[in-house]
């Protein structure tokens, strides 16, 4: 009977692995950021290329960004990751919605932690457009010049990822209602959301220290 029992747990291990094992899906969205990586760092060269030919327009067009402005911006954007890391933590827990009152965010479940997580990443994203607009009155287009055109391809290229990531959340949340249990797939698909989700918040810092303070 031992031996029997050792041979079912096997096998329900071998069909539903533990959400700390690395699985395909994993390791899969590990080498596709991988990537992306590269793909930014080729972003990084073209800026700094066109920065190190045009000092004197860098120094010129760069004084026209609102610094602090960005700066809380980034905090909203960092400030998702947190919160989405906590909808990682329910997703473990198996736990898809909260168990608790709303305004108890102790009871809350990968839902709510998403949902914060996706309105966040939203008010980033809206504040970038003003900040597109409010330069482009200022005279600072994609086609105005080299500065321009460095800036918008990087932080817009940027600003497409993080609107990727938001559907992304939307695809999960909407799942983790329709799914009737919410088992180690809806899991494992959460937590590599949030792989993403990081990495689009790091790239955001790099790209931040670079354009709005190594001027």
């Amino acid at each position: 009977m031992g031996s029997v029992a050792t041979n079912l747990q096997s096998k329900e291990q071998h069909l539903h692995p533990t959400l700390n094992r690395p699985n395909l899906v994993s390791v899969g969205t590990v080498v596709w950021l991988s990537s992306e990586l590269m793909f930014f760092a080729g972003l990084f060269a073209m800026y700094f290329t066109l920065r190190a030919t045009s000092p004197e327009l860098w120094a010129e067009e760069t004084g026209k960004l609102n610094v602090p402005f960005a700066l809380i911006n980034t905090i909203v954007l960092v400030s998702s990751s947190f919160t989405c890391q906590l909808g990682v933590f329910a997703a473990e827990r198996l736990q898809p919605r909260r168990s608790g009152h709303v305004f108890n965010p102790a009871r809350w479940g990968m839902v709510e932690w998403y949902l914060l997580t996706f309105f966040l990443g939203a008010v980033f994203v809206s504040v970038q457009a003003y900040e597109y607009a409010v330069l482009v009155s200022e005279g600072v287009s994609l086609s105005s010049n080299a500065y321009g055109s460095a800036f918008y391809i990087t932080t817009g290229f940027h600003g497409l990822h993080v609107a990727g990531g938001l559907i992304a959340f939307l695809l999960i949340i909407g799942r983790a209602y329709i799914a009737k249990s919410f088992g180690h797939f809806e899991a494992t698909s959460a937590i590599v959301t949030s792989y993403y989700w990081h990495f689009v918040d790091v790239v955001w810092i790099a790209l931040f220290i670079i354009i709005y303070f190594l001027k």
